[in-house]
């Protein structure tokens, strides 16, 4: 139930401009109160009418949170000597105010709005000044009657003063005609909360706007699955159930979006359609074309290198000499092929010795004279390909020189790496390429200039990426680059269960589920809370000694988000376990979170434009750039309410001031899923695994779960689940065709 406070606005504490978020005080009678809330504009002096919830916060104590208000105007003269002296109005400061007020009085407020060219009464202000000053006045008028007006449409503040910041007066005739264009210019606005407002303004549920918004809206959601395209078919059937139309309704608003170029239909070649829905393929026009350019730019690429074969054997017998170090034929044909060709793709699981592999190209490409560039997607994978290769690595984003823009506003999202300037190295390397979506493959390409050759290593057999595409599978699968498969498992790493398990996984052979092993154990567990209370045990007290490694390195796996089991509700649990409350720790409630100094976290959503540095001793910055990435983790190292922030340490020593309100993007990370620890290595890995869907419980998904742990697995769980999981070799399709565009492409210029 909302409850109602009045007063005057004594002090504004904080306030972001972006989003209208402000922390203010107000007399009401009597005693001050602190509020908080969005609020499309605030003026101290003002009065203020507001209706929400008083809350209690930790370091703060009494406040009242604001979901709705009106402002009142000042009624007397010193309330309107302190509202037009706070630079309520622009050109206004309190010396004028003052004057202003002396002159004239309680009739202030009416000469600002009606007779504005008055003010050039005043001993200071011009007749032009006077203009300026009534044009401000005005504009806040105007302000908050499109706030109102946003407000019957259900439109909360913080939502209302983004929009009226993008559209300003537009907004009355938008709202009332194509409120779906919200959708598609403000990030945070989906197709549901635009559909939403449309009820409320009466647009026909078979409004050419809606059904148009509710197809792109369709499309948008399978990039969040993974998918580049949709069979016509499934992407009519996904949007018929969504706005509730006729099919005949939307193949015509399909045949507009075609025409106007937002999206592209193609149709597969016949070899291609096997086992796919019948019709066209419907992607959204800006993927279908970063498949198309990443295919044309491979081929750019995939030259075939002037080299000498017997200079090049006797390059890495020296190599072999000096270093002591020993390759399969494999790995040595993997290093000759990469001396020849522009584009080589190397694959293999864990222990077949992709990284010795990839140390020998180093060495080689060094001797020749070459510079090397070495990458991957994710900071804890690039940190270590730097341990296990002796050279620098940096994050894919990072090599590119990330500039700005958001995951939603990929249009909008720069490089300062490109085609006009490209990478500066003779030879790229790029581990973990499952990771690798179309997107940031693309600008990848864009930035590597022919005659540079382009190393792509990963294991096929992982999860495929977060984000859109199947780029690594689909560069295989065209079969027109040099590709070498490392499938021996060396010796070292054979006596490692990890590795054994996770290839035996792999090719669906079940595994020893004992207690025996010196790293893989199943701990057979059939009561979810015996489970959780056993991983927090194994987490505090008995891993930590046994990997060598501390506690917040250990990490509990789960294959969903939610359920007893899911990563939800671990996180609330192990929170209160590893790092409980305390007096000394300041925390922060968001929503049915809390975040405490201490706690681990993780991004969950792409921030290409938050600054970070890295500090040295005595808080020396060493280092700075921008750019947090989905799958990021680090801890929570100090939070300040004042100044409304919470500093976070992420992989590589990155510290970030985070802003408190965008907090919806972090995470508790004690629990992540599977899919999110791709590209990472942790000392020791837990399991819970009791049950769950068939589409999530796969046998793919397990061996990305088992090849993330360096020293040590432990599954918790029922064994007919785990071996269920090693039957189950069944993987979500994504509809992808960037290895069509390649053969296309390829048989073009041939």
């Amino acid at each position: 139930m909302q409850e109602k406070v009045s007063g005057i606005v004594e002090h504004i504490v904080y306030r972001n401009e972006d989003n209208g978020y402000t922390v203010f005080s107000i007399t009401a009678e009597g005693e001050e109160l602190t509020c908080v809330g969005f609020l499309a504009e605030i003026t101290e002096g003002s009065g203020i009418e507001a209706f929400g919830r008083y809350t209690e916060h930790i370091s703060y104590g009494r406040q009242f949170k604001v979901e709705k208000y009106t402002f009142r105007e000042p009624e007397t003269k010193e309330a309107m000597e302190t509202y037009l002296g706070s630079g309520a109005v622009k050109g206004i400061g309190k010396t004028l105010a003052a004057r202003i007020v002396k002159l004239f009085g309680e009739d202030t407020l009416r000469i600002l709005e009606e007779e504005p060219e008055r003010l050039a009464e005043v001993k200071g202000i011009s007749l032009r000044k006077a203009r300026e000053i009534g044009a401000a006045a005005a504009g806040q008028a105007d302000l908050r009657r499109a706030m109102m007006f946003l407000e019957g449409f259900g439109i909360s503040l913080k939502m209302g003063v983004r929009i009226y910041k993008t559209y300003g007066e537009e907004i009355y005739t938008l709202l009332r005609e194509n409120p779906y264009r919200l959708a598609e210019d403000i990030d945070g606005i989906g197709f549901l909360t635009a559909d939403r407002i449309a009820v409320r303004a009466g647009i026909s549920a078979e409004s050419e706007y809606r059904v148009r918004s509710g197809i792109l809206y369709a499309l948008s959601l399978a990039l969040q699955e993974g998918h580049v395209y949709l069979p016509e078919s499934i992407l009519t059937e996904k949007a018929e159930t969504l706005l509730g139309v006729a099919p005949e309704n939307i193949a015509h608003e399909l045949e507009e979006l075609i025409f106007e170029h937002r999206v592209t239909a193609r149709r597969p070649e016949e070899t291609e359609s096997a086992g796919e829905a019948g019709g066209r393929r419907i992607y959204l026009s800006r993927y279908y074309y970063l498949e198309l350019n990443a295919a044309r730019k491979l081929l750019d690429l995939a030259c075939t290198m002037d080299t000498d074969p017997a200079e090049d054997e006797a390059v890495l017998e020296r190599i072999f000499k000096e270093s002591g170090l020993a390759l399969e034929e494999e790995q040595k044909s993997a290093v000759l092929s990469a001396a020849s060709h522009g584009v080589l793709i190397l694959t293999g699981g864990p222990g077949t010795g992709k990284t010795t592999t990839m140390g020998a190209m180093i060495r080689f490409f060094e001797r020749r004279g070459l510079t090397v560039l070495l990458a991957a997607p994710t900071g804890r994978a690039a940190k270590r390909m730097t341990e296990t290769t002796g050279r620098d690595a940096s994050t894919i984003h990072r090599l590119l020189e990330i500039s700005s823009g958001t995951d939603e506003e990929i249009d909008r999202v720069r490089f300062e790496r490109n085609e006009e300037n490209p990478l500066e190295a003779d030879v790229i390397i790029i581990d973990e390429m499952s990771m690798v979506d179309i997107f940031l493959f693309h600008a990848l390409l864009m930035a590597v200039s022919p005659g540079t050759r382009l190393i792509l290593v990963g294991d096929v057999d992982q999860l495929p990426s977060v984000g859109p595409g199947s780029v690594l599978r689909d560069i295989l699968s065209s079969g027109v680059f040099p590709a070498v498969s490392l499938n021996r498992i060396f010796r070292q790493a054979g006596s490692s269960d990890i590795v054994v398990n996770a290839h035996k996984i792999n090719a669906g052979e079940q595994i020893a589920l004992t207690n025996d092993s010196r790293d893989f154990f199943f701990l057979r567990r059939n009561d979810t809370n015996r489970i959780i209370s056993n991983a927090i045990e194994l987490i505090r007290d008995k891993l930590p000694a046994y990997v060598k490694a501390e506690p917040f390195d250990i990490q509990v796996l789960t294959p969903m988000r939610k359920g007893p089991l899911g990563a939800v509700r671990l996180n609330a649990i192990l929170q209160n376990y590893l790092n409980p409350p305390s007096p000394k720790k300041e925390e922060k409630i968001a929503g049915d979170r809390t975040f405490r100094v201490g706690d681990k976290v993780m991004q969950t959503k792409n921030n290409y434009q938050i600054p970070w540095e890295v500090r040295g001793r005595y808080g020396i910055r060493r280092d700075e750039g921008c750019g947090i990435f989905n799958g990021d983790m680090g801890i929570v190292r100090s939070i300040d309410d004042f100044g409304k922030t919470i500093e976070i340490e992420f992989d590589e020593g990155r510290i970030v001031d985070y802003p408190l309100s965008e907090i919806e993007d972090l995470e508790h990370a004690y629990a992540v899923t599977i899919h999110k620890s791709q590209g990472s290595e942790y000392p020791a890995v837990i399991l819970p695994l009791l049950s769950g869907p068939p589409m999530l419980m796969t046998r793919n998904l397990l061996y990305t779960a088992v090849t993330r742990a360096r020293s040590a697995v432990v599954i918790l769980g029922d064994e007919e689940t785990v071996r269920g999981m090693i039957r189950n070799e069944s993987e979500l399709r994504r509809y992808t065709s960037l290895g069509e565009r390649i053969r296309e492409l390829c048989a073009e210029e041939w």
